[in-house]
């Protein structure tokens, strides 16, 4: 990913917390030549000291298929916003976007054992919906053996994590401000995290 040094974010504690919240990701592979992508909820946890991603694909999209045997890229990107030229003190100016942005690289490995994959099921729920594992929990066996035959569950250990903030740097700190204002008065849920980000970095 191009990143201008002013851009450029390297805590990963920051990003593993961005990826934990934005955590509906594109996960690309490369298939004869070709990218593959898929968009997928991810659990983003640090295990002895790396950052590993753990989802699941419906089996009936082969993209599982090339998982090992590909490096993969995983791209957490929300939220952003359009910035107008009519924040900026000056008019010989022209508009941008600011937004929050993360690659994460890495190897994929597949977990194909049923206790495993079941594992990953759980931790599913639990981290995006508590109050469904009570009633999970009551689903007949059957039931959720014929739902994980219709899965692949699988983790990737990252190796290179990338990431970019983009919430006006260059600019001064009076059209930080208005961009600030502008975006904080929006209804776009997009342009008031924006705000807020730039609030808190201010």
């Amino acid at each position: 990913m191009y990143i201008p040094k002013f851009n450029l974010t390297t805590d990963r504690d920051e990003l593993v917390s961005f990826m934990q919240r934005f955590s509906f990701a594109t996960i690309i592979s490369i298939k004869e030549d070709v990218p593959v992508a898929t968009h997928l909820p991810f659990l983003v946890a640090v295990r002895e000291d790396k950052v590993v991603l753990t989802s699941h694909f419906a089996k009936a999209n082969d993209q599982w298929k090339d998982l090992e045997s590909n490096k993969i890229l995983v791209i957490f990107s929300e939220p952003h916003a359009y910035i107008s030229t009519s924040n900026y003190d000056k008019e010989l100016n022209v508009p941008t976007w600011n937004y929050i942005s993360i690659h994460a690289y890495g190897t994929g490995k597949l977990l194909m054992e049923p206790l495993k994959a079941m594992e990953v099921i759980n931790s599913t729920i639990n981290n995006f919906e508590l109050s469904y594992r009570q009633q999970w929990d009551t689903f007949p066996d059957e039931f959720k053996s014929k739902m994980l035959n219709g899965i692949v569950a699988f983790e990737i250990e990252v190796s290179d994590l990338q990431g970019k903030k983009k919430p006006s740097q260059n600019r001064s700190s009076s059209e930080q401000e208005k961009i600030i204002q502008t975006l904080s008065k929006s209804d776009d849920s997009n342009e008031k995290m924006i705000a807020a980000y730039m609030k808190e970095r201010n």
